[in-house]
């Protein structure tokens, strides 16, 4: 089928359900296009306006390209059964907030939800992508790059803007990306949110602490990065994660159920819990492999010297191993990392993998 133009019909988002949320920039006339090209595809578009937005494109425009009625007001004049910010937020498959204006970076990267829009945002479950558009003295004022590096940190994806002339008729980085690359970005973003649904995954992450008396603990360096990663990786791939980890700094990734542990025991205590719920373990979790055999009362006073009597801590990979026939990943580290551990489920073999001669096991890094 041909379309004006010349332009060819291609459904590569059929029946998926986008939001494209519009809000206060010169760019916002581009959303228009942008709903038209992701309807072409198959995409069934509800737009969501921001109160400034309006003030730049017609909400009339945007229902009738989208054909459906144009969201805008957290608190609708006509009375609803459902709650609207919720109902939107569980109806999407995909957001997209294309412009997106400094100011809707910061109240997402706030928790501000002070409108409709934001507080979409904030309750969906589904991928969430940015494309920026704004002048080239606010793009790169260090607050917004903080507050696009905090949300990507969360999961949140970013098409960066391009540099060209600017409403002002500067010339600089800020202009709104091209349509079709938002759209790329939209289908890949699209396709990979639909690899594992369905599938239940469960993943290990951080290090643990083992108390040495009340105020002194054993412990390493692990920064959960990898398990967090993967955790966040998973949950863009559409499947239900649960991430059981020990002490981190970094946030939880959205849509994750977390759970917080803090030594070994209590991590093997939640991973058995929850491991006949998932298809699949990866233990990314830099777990003690020792802890002191008695924990002293009130803090150890100072001394020439101090023996410490250790025991093993539970070997969570072997403890679950029986269980049922889950696949499992466990990821080790140390000053390298070598070796791999998969077991589908009849064996916990190591294969070591320095040289990558089966690709399929690449050295992975936890720090």
């Amino acid at each position: 089928m041909c379309l004006s133009g010349g332009e060819k019909k291609v459904e590569s988002l059929v029946a998926r359900k986008v939001i494209v949320g519009v809000t206060g920039s010169i760019a916002a006339y581009k959303s228009a296009e942008l709903v038209r090209k992701l309807k072409q595809r198959g995409a069934e578009v509800t737009a969501v306006m921001t109160p400034a937005a309006s003030q730049f494109i017609s909400p009339l425009t945007l229902e009738t390209l989208s054909g459906k009625p144009v969201a805008s007001e957290l608190f609708p004049a006509t009375r609803r059964p459902d709650i609207l910010h919720i109902s939107l937020a569980k109806w999407a498959d995909l957001m997209v907030v294309a412009p997106a204006t400094a100011n809707i970076i910061g109240k997402v990267a706030a928790g501000i939800a002070d409108e409709l829009l934001a507080t979409v945002i904030m309750a969906t479950q589904a991928p969430v992508l940015f494309a920026p558009a704004m002048n080239t003295a606010m793009f790169s004022n260090p607050i917004l790059t903080a507050n696009i590096s905090k949300l990507r940190q969360y999961g949140y994806q970013f098409v960066e803007p391009e540099v060209g002339e600017l409403a002002s008729g500067e010339e600089g980085k800020g202009r709104l990306a091209p349509i079709e690359t938002i759209l790329e970005a939209i289908e890949k973003l699209s396709s990979r949110s639909s690899e594992l649904s369905g599938k239940k995954v469960l993943v290990t992450a951080g290090r643990t602490e083992e108390d040495l008396d009340p105020v002194r603990f054993l412990t390493n360096r692990s920064s959960g990065k990898m398990g967090y990663a993967l955790a966040s990786e998973a949950k863009s791939r559409g499947a239900d994660v649960v991430l059981v980890s020990g002490p981190s700094h970094l946030p939880s990734p959205p849509g994750v159920r977390f759970i917080s542990v803090r030594n070994a025991e209590q991590m093997s205590q939640k991973v058995k819990h929850w491991f006949a719920w998932c298809d699949v373990l990866l233990m990314a979790a830099a777990v003690a492999d020792f802890r002191p055999r008695k924990k002293a009362a009130s803090k150890i006073k100072k001394v020439r010297e101090l023996s410490l009597e250790l025991e093993k801590t539970p070997d969570i990979l072997l403890e679950v191993k029986p269980l049922k026939g889950n696949k499992i990943m466990g990821l080790p580290g140390g000053s390298w990392t070598e070796w791999l551990y998969f077991s589908e489920p009849e064996s916990r073999t190591p294969r070591k993998s320095p040289e990558a001669k089966d690709k399929k096991w690449a050295n992975p890094q936890r720090y």
